[in-house]
């Protein structure tokens, strides 16, 4: 790394530092670092436990716990300034564990890790927004041989970028990553390099094996899904206009693929949405606009006249706010039923359109009295 005068045009190198010269811990700094920005690693991660020791008898811990963009568990092994000579064994020893790992265990292994830290969010709902899954029952996580293991240390002896290449080559999938310190006066900077597989080249590859399996397993599935939808959609549309006007601008001969319809409110921040998916079924005000701004002062405007709007809905709403994040909702929610269940669709049906005429009902004054200067004619 190299510091650049402007003024004199020279440029001065900077040597790197070790850790132990900087006082840096291995648990209470670099393994810090990566719970509060996986991006170091060069990838969207999410951490979902450190310190994990939930193995059948056995005391050992691995460093960190992940999960990757498409569901797979990632083992993460820290070292400092040297990586040892077992760590890789180490590290498919853990691979090893926790390939036996079902989704309902992932999800509470990461339940502890998000209540330790005082997080109120639960764990299938992050997990889903991550992996950009609408319906956390149809996510899979862990398949078999899909473990990932990344190594982390400023150095790497020889005996393990050997042992990494020759369990590449046997498709075990191994990142060896280094951080490196630096010093420049008083600040601290760490720079990274993903010495294997050689970054560059893992970038310009397709893993056409990889890519493969994912279709074949994904295909049917997701194609299976949109044609039960689409089957659901028509017929409840036909069913739900004879009793409402909400949705009578939707057009009823094309396909409808999604797990979600919606349609505006009146305000722009707002619109009315029915909701199908596998585990459950429900309606809602989706407050979803471009500014997060705006959408927070329209939730809590309602919010000040819940008890009213409740009790005109006749039961109990669901009232999320979801404080870091853009979007809020008011939601009405059946969890007995299952869109793929076509036994469950007159019950959808009759859930749907009741709940969704009371909710417009309920909140129409309230959106009639919001100012004018946010109103819209569409979502």
């Amino acid at each position: 790394m190299f510091l650049v005068n402007k003024e004199d045009k020279k440029i001065h190198k900077i040597d790197d530092i070790s850790f132990k010269e900087c006082g840096l811990k291995e648990r209470s700094d670099l393994q810090e670092w990566i719970c509060n920005n996986p991006d170091i690693l060069g990838e969207e991660l999410l951490i979902i436990q450190k310190e994990f020791d939930g193995f059948c008898d056995t005391h050992e811990r691995l460093d960190l716990l992940a999960i990757d963009k498409i569901g797979n568990l990632v083992i993460i092994e820290n070292k400092l300034d040297d990586s040892g000579r077992d760590t890789v064994w180490q590290a498919m020893k853990y691979a090893g564990y926790c390939s036996s790992l079902k989704k309902d265990d992932i999800k509470n292994i990461y339940q502890k890790y998000l209540d330790k830290n005082g997080v109120k969010y639960k764990a299938e709902e992050i997990i889903s927004e991550f992996l950009d899954k609408p319906d956390y029952s149809e996510i899979e996580l862990n398949q078999k041989l899909s473990q990932r293991i990344i190594l982390v240390a400023k150095e790497f002896r020889k005996e393990v970028t050997n042992t990494v290449i020759w369990a590449r080559d046997f498709g075990v999938n191994i990142k060896c990553i280094k951080i490196i310190p630096f010093k420049i006066n008083n600040l601290l900077i760490v720079d990274t390099d993903q010495i294997i597989p050689v970054k560059d080249i893992a970038e310009i590859t397709i893993s056409y094996e990889q890519k493969s399996l994912d279709e074949a397993k994904n295909r049917e599935t997701r194609a299976n899904a949109e044609i039960v939808r689409n089957k659901f959609w028509h017929q409840f549309l036909q069913k739900f206009n004879e009793k409402s006007n909400l949705f009578s601008g939707r057009n009823t001969e094309i396909e409808y693929k999604d797990h979600w319809l919606s349609t505006g409110s009146g305000i722009g921040e707002a619109g009315f949405s029915f909701v199908v998916c596998k585990a459950y079924v429900g309606i809602e005000l989706a407050i979803g606009g471009k500014s997060k701004d705006e959408n927070k002062k329209f939730y809590d405007y309602l919010y000040k006249s819940k008890e009213e709007i409740d009790n005109t809905f006749g039961k109990k709403l669901e009232w999320d706010r979801l404080d870091d994040k853009k979007m809020s909702r008011v939601s009405y929610i059946n969890r007995n039923v299952s869109v793929f269940n076509e036994e469950d669709w007159n019950t959808i049906n009759q859930f749907l359109t009741d709940s969704m005429i009371k909710l417009e009902k309920a909140l129409k004054p309230y959106i009639d009295r919001y100012p004018k200067s946010n109103k819209t004619k569409e979502l």
